[in-house]
């Protein structure tokens, strides 16, 4: 399972139907996610069903 898969910023769009992070990155970060050698995103936050559910 990705990380992406269980972060509280991970959501659907159904306009476009498919599954984006809400988190809002500048050019620099992005930069740093993804040359980052373990490929941790800082900004992860442990979300469950639950949570995400009563998010919705």
């Amino acid at each position: 399972m990705n990380q992406c898969e269980m972060c509280w910023y991970y959501d659907y769009d159904e306009e476009w139907g498919e599954y984006y992070c809400m988190q809002d990155f500048d050019e620099d970060e992005m930069y740093r996610l993804l040359t980052k050698p373990d490929g941790r995103c800082p900004y992860f936050r442990q979300g469950d069903d639950y949570t995400l559910a009563r998010r919705q």
